[in-house]
């Protein structure tokens, strides 16, 4: 389940048992069958904008969703749309991988907007007769929360906040000290270049002649 439908419940909804479908009259093993419908009904009068769907897999190798859908402020009927076709659940329909894994369906990943939706349809596929039987399991419906304006304000005031407070000066020198002792520095310079003397002083020149003692010593 992805971040967004952490702080959000999941919408009570009836998920009706498993169908598995046959063909003609025939009446095989109805897990053999290759093809389950799961339909999840949302509670009645109360269309729900569907955020993610969320369900654990039981050896189910594509789900296909299709969506039962009204007409926003019409009261046409309501009209099926298919959401997402034949999404891949296993790496292989043979193989246990994917088998019993956890899936999340986005509303981005879905092929039409999944707004005003009043129920929800699970196609199942597995094409491979090794598995007994195939469903999907804990399948959780999220709505759709719009974000909420007076919250976004509030977010952004704080991160202005969190940008105006000063920078942490621990283990620093104080400004002031150090603006202080720079001021005396220059001050210092400025009286030193002021007496400067510009009469050479030589090496080893002392009244004007050198010093033998000076010499002998280098």
């Amino acid at each position: 389940m992805s971040s967004t439908t952490d702080d959000v419940k999941p919408v009570s909804c009836t998920i009706k048992p498993p169908v598995y479908l046959q063909i003609g009259d025939t009446k095989p093993d109805p897990t053999h069958s290759g093809v389950c419908v799961v339909d999840v009904t949302l509670p009645f009068g109360k269309p729900v904008n569907i955020e993610e769907i969320t369900f654990k897999n039981y050896y189910t190798a594509y789900v296909t969703v299709r969506l039962l859908r009204k007409s926003s402020g019409q009261e046409a009927p309501a009209k099926w749309s298919t959401a997402l076709r034949d999404l891949p659940l296993m790496d292989n329909p043979h193989t246990e991988g994917g088998s019993q894994d956890y899936y999340s369906i986005h509303r981005t990943q879905m092929q039409v907007e999944p707004d005003h939706v009043v129920s929800v349809r699970l196609i199942l596929r597995q094409p491979s007769s090794a598995w007994l039987t195939f469903s999907l399991e804990d399948i959780k419906i999220y709505p759709h929360m719009e974000p909420d304006p007076e919250k976004e304000v509030s977010d952004w005031l704080s991160d202005l906040t969190l940008v105006d407070q000063h920078p942490d000066l621990e283990g620093l020198p104080d400004p002031q000290t150090v603006s202080s002792s720079i001021q005396q520095m220059w001050a210092l310079t400025e009286v030193m270049q002021t007496n400067q003397t510009t009469a050479s002083i030589g090496r080893f020149d002392v009244n004007g002649c050198y010093d033998i003692n000076l010499l002998s010593l280098t």
